[in-house]
């Protein structure tokens, strides 16, 4: 029986390594707590405006992706709501924060700009983003626009321990 090819072999402390970084990511439950599954998507990345604009849904195989409050969600489980010619297509392929607030597919209110809304539109975003997008569709990034100022300097409001996706234990 031939072994490995050479360089393909583990090596003890790295194959132990392994094995404890796969068993960390199992899920575990306390006495008497049934154990759930992994809920774990794939990982979020960072979208540019221009990244974002390729996730329109005008390819049949292609993910749609729509942002809102600078969160990517893939939204191609709802193809027939976000699809090519689908009756909310307009929001794909950008962060349409404000025409959700607005419930408004105007193109001048498919931006990601705030600016301006009332309290009661305000009200509307959260709800909509915590009620639809992030309890139906699977978070794959943040805009770019979130973390950075225009400029590409740091965005010093951004606190990754207030992203939706975030878990202390993953970042390490």
């Amino acid at each position: 029986m031939a072994g490995p090819a050479p360089g393909r072999r583990l090596r003890p402390l790295t194959a132990l390594a392994l094995v404890l970084a796969l068993a960390s990511r199992l899920p575990t439950a306390r006495a008497g707590e049934t154990p759930r599954p992994a809920e774990r998507g794939p990982p979020v990345r960072l979208f540019t405006e221009e990244e974002l604009a390729r996730y329109r849904g005008e390819e049949e195989d292609q993910p749609i992706y729509l942002a809102v409050k600078g969160v990517v969600f893939d939204v191609t489980s709802g193809k027939e709501f976000y699809g090519r010619g689908a009756p909310y297509n307009a929001l794909t392929g950008k962060d349409s924060t404000r025409g959700v607030a607005k419930m408004s597919l105007d193109p001048a209110d498919l931006t990601h700009d705030t600016t301006g809304l009332t309290a009661k539109e305000l009200e509307a975003l959260d709800e909509v983003f915590t009620k639809v997008y992030k309890a139906k569709y699977p978070i794959v990034g943040y805009t770019a626009r979130r973390i950075l100022n225009e400029d590409g300097s740091p965005n010093l409001d951004f606190k990754p321990e207030d992203q939706p996706h975030f878990d202390i234990k993953d970042e390490f």
